[in-house]
């Protein structure tokens, strides 16, 4: 279908705003008849209602101040206003993660807390103004820290996940175990759209709902599926949400007529009262309609037809509330008609002077909430004694404490580390598949679930989107999250819940919320006996490129427990997000040179030491010929060929571990490069993305690539299976020919 010319300059926005006008006029003079609907008390009626008429005046503002360039955004809630009833039944203390269309549900939830003021405070977020009390100015968000409107930035549900994570960590808070910052009867509401629904997160976070309920656990989850039919330009198939949703096992479902306020009421009713006194799942299915298009610049004239977009335009369900509200006697269409003008001036006028109230300019304005570091708070933390007597009691006795026993590998070392941590940090959590009563697919956990409990320790279904969901649900809760990702391979299947969720969450809330968590993930290539891809992946370059994440990378075991004390009080100092990458292949190493040498296994550092933040280890620091750069499972290797090149050429070769793949220690990398004559970059990484890129651009970048650089990588490969693994990964045979090399 092509649309006339004339259809085309149709402003849909000014129609609907005439239609209601028209309305009121119509029922004024007698032309449309207005009919009661029993069972919704007029105080709520009255003023749902108003947060409807405020909620469309924004959408109409926006479309208004967009065109000024006073304003920025455009997407409106307008046809969704029925959301204005949950806004109502639930209570502000109940963290509420939103749908964009969620105007009058917020409008509604600002009525629940003294002098705030919903127009003023959108229209400074629609300016980006740096006054915006929801973001500071870095997004149009809804959000709200009194109001436990936690802020989203997502369209397509990854949000879901984070909010049955809060639902659990409520559920579990509120048995006592740890204290909420909400009330222990509180619920968490989640709200999306039908094209949504389809889309992988929602559907984990559906599932794994489900799962919870199936073993008889709390989840108080409310999950509200806004339906207007329509995904941009995708129509959603008659029924389809009831159909995929009303028989889903373990989930509660209901339906209600978003359209009207008289009709929906009690179903929303029903449904909020259910999740909260039965904490169970319910999924309400709140029909809507989409009104103004997706957004101030989506011509829907051009994919749906004339009568369709006139159809939904007539099921605006603000005509419905107002014959409602006139029925009733509770105004009269001129009182409401004066109301809905006096709103339209109030938030224009409101625009106007958050167009002038000042935005972020300057570079440090815009990234002050997104990567905070209190290095002395954090130091501080991280050298915190543990109690003696405590750790006597877990560890058995004194005799049996890790610094009391001889030196041990990787693994070993942190378990203890995660053992002395758990003492520490009462609300620290350790969770993922398999880490309970088997202790992980490489024991790393093993015991932690016997000394510490099942509520402590525990195992998740196998779905890294949800263990990673829970993990932030259970940090906005006040928990100290450690989750496990299996194998590096699998973060990838939920990396968007790291960079899209859990990073951006203290940058769009401008600091207001937070969700500390230290994300253990095993690691890396090498892995002997057991390979392919899944298994020794080592592409990290996703990881490095989420804003703010902190990436850390031990080789040995005693750098390994210090580096989780640095973490985890990054996490509970400044609610960090951090990846500890533990190599794989060194979990169990012993070895150094020889067989039985014992040299990879080193002392445990008693609590107390900790690794300052991005502080590279070096060896070799009185070699000048050679600096080798590297981390991870390069780090024996270099060293080996540390030894080697002194022992054929009386070469002197200085091997720095970085330790902190992100931030890199910069400073130290520059000044070592510049003492020594060459610099090997050694990386097992692929060549595109990985460190060996970033290292040699700060060598570069600090002005010391005057000297011979030279950079070994992996392949563009997937690692294969086997012996054919040793083609593909950087070797130890290719880092001494480029120390070699770069002498001669």
């Amino acid at each position: 279908m092509t649309a006339s010319p004339n259809a085309r300059n149709i402003n849909r926005a000014e129609v609907i705003d005439q239609q209601f006008l028209d309305h009121l006029a119509a029922i004024e003079d007698g032309r449309v008849p207005v009919s009661d609907c029993p069972g919704l008390p007029n105080a709520d009626l009255l003023e749902m209602f108003d947060s409807q008429l405020v909620s469309r005046q924004i959408d109409l503002m926006a479309r208004i101040k967009r065109g000024e360039n006073k304003v920025f955004y455009t997407i409106g809630s307008s046809g969704h206003e029925g959301n204005a009833m949950l806004g109502r039944l639930t209570r502000h203390t109940d963290p509420a993660f939103l749908h964009y269309r969620s105007g009058a549900f917020v409008a509604e939830r600002y009525r629940k807390v003294e002098d705030m003021d919903f127009v003023r405070d959108t229209c400074l977020s629609f300016a980006a103004a740096k006054a915006d009390p929801a973001s500071g100015g870095r997004h149009k968000v809804w959000g709200s820290r009194p109001l436990w409107v936690l802020p989203q930035t997502s369209t397509i549900a990854s949000h879901l996940p984070k909010a049955l994570g809060t639902a659990l960590a409520i559920a579990r808070g509120g048995r006592g175990q740890h204290e909420l910052p909400v009330p222990g009867d509180a619920i968490a509401v989640c709200s999306f759209g039908d094209a949504s629904l389809n889309h992988a997160t929602a559907q984990s976070a559906i599932n794994s709902a489900a799962w919870s309920r199936h073993q008889n656990l709390p989840v108080p989850l409310l999950m509200v599926c806004e339906d207007n039919g329509i995904g941009i330009s995708v129509p959603t198939p008659a029924r389809w949400v009831a159909e995929s949703m009303s028989k889903r096992h373990g989930i509660s479902y209901h339906y209600a007529d978003g359209l009207d306020l008289a009709a929906g009421w009690p179903v929303v009713e029903r449904a909020v009262s259910e999740c909260r006194e039965r904490r169970r799942p319910v999924f309400l299915h709140l029909r809507t309609t989409r009104l103004m298009g997706h957004a101030g610049t989506d011509f829907e004239i051009e994919y749906r037809p004339a009568a369709e977009l006139e159809a939904d335009e007539k099921a605006d369900p603000l005509l419905r509330s107002a014959e409602l509200i006139v029925a009733r006697g509770l105004m009269t269409p001129g009182q409401i008609r004066s109301r809905y003008q006096a709103l339209h001036q109030r938030c224009l006028d409101e625009a106007d002077q958050a167009d002038g109230a000042g935005r972020l300019n300057t570079l440090e304005e815009v990234v002050a909430p997104l990567a905070p570091l209190s290095r002395r708070d954090v130091i501080e933390a991280a050298s915190r004694q543990v109690p003696e007597a405590a750790r006597i009691d877990i560890f058995g006795s004194e005799a049996m404490l890790p610094e009391q026993r001889p030196p041990r590998h990787l693994a070993i070392q942190i378990n203890q580390a995660l053992t002395d941590l758990m003492v520490q940090y009462p609300e620290a959590l350790v969770f993922g598949e398999d880490v309970a009563r088997k202790g992980g697919v490489y024991t790393v956990t093993r015991g932690l679930s016997s000394r510490f409990g099942g509520h402590r320790v525990f195992n998740t279904l196998l779905d890294e989107t949800t263990i990673l969901g829970l993990a932030q649900g259970l940090g906005s809760m006040g928990y100290l999250p450690i989750p496990e990702i299996q194998y590096l391979a699998y973060f990838h299947n939920a990396c968007d819940q790291i960079r899209g969720e859990a990073c951006s969450l203290q940058y769009f809330s401008n600091g207001q919320f937070r969700n500390p968590m230290v994300m253990r993930i095993a690691s890396l290539g090498y892995q002997k006996g057991f390979g392919g891809h899944f298994h020794n992946d080592n592409g990290i370059a996703a990881l490095r490129d989420i804003p703010g994440l902190v990436i850390g990378c031990p080789s040995r075991g005693d750098d390994a427990a210090m580096m989780l004390r640095t973490m985890t009080a990054l996490a509970h100092v400044d609610g960090r997000i951090s990846a500890f990458l533990e190599p794989i292949a060194l979990y169990m190493t012993k070895d150094l040179h020889e067989k039985d040498d014992g040299l990879w296994n080193f002392p445990y550092p008693p609590p107390g030491q900790c690794l300052t933040p991005w502080q590279a280890r070096v060896y070799n620091e009185e070699s000048e010929d050679v600096l080798v750069i590297t981390y991870g499972n390069g780090v024996p290797m270099a060293l080996r060929c540390a030894r080697q090149m002194a022992q054929e050429y009386e070469v002197g070769v200085r091997v720095m571990d970085l330790r902190w793949l992100k931030p890199m220690d910069r400073r130290s990398m520059a000044r070592h490069a510049a003492e020594c004559s060459a610099v090997v970059v050694f990386d097992e990484g692929r060549p595109d993305g990985g460190m060996g890129e970033a290292v040699v651009t700060a060598l570069v970048e600090a002005g010391v690539a005057d000297r011979r650089v030279v950079r070994i990588t992996g392949v563009d490969c997937y690692v294969p299976l086997g012996a054919a693994a040793n083609l593909v990964l950087a070797s130890e045979n290719q880092l001494l020919e480029a120390c070699r090399r770069v002498i001669t």
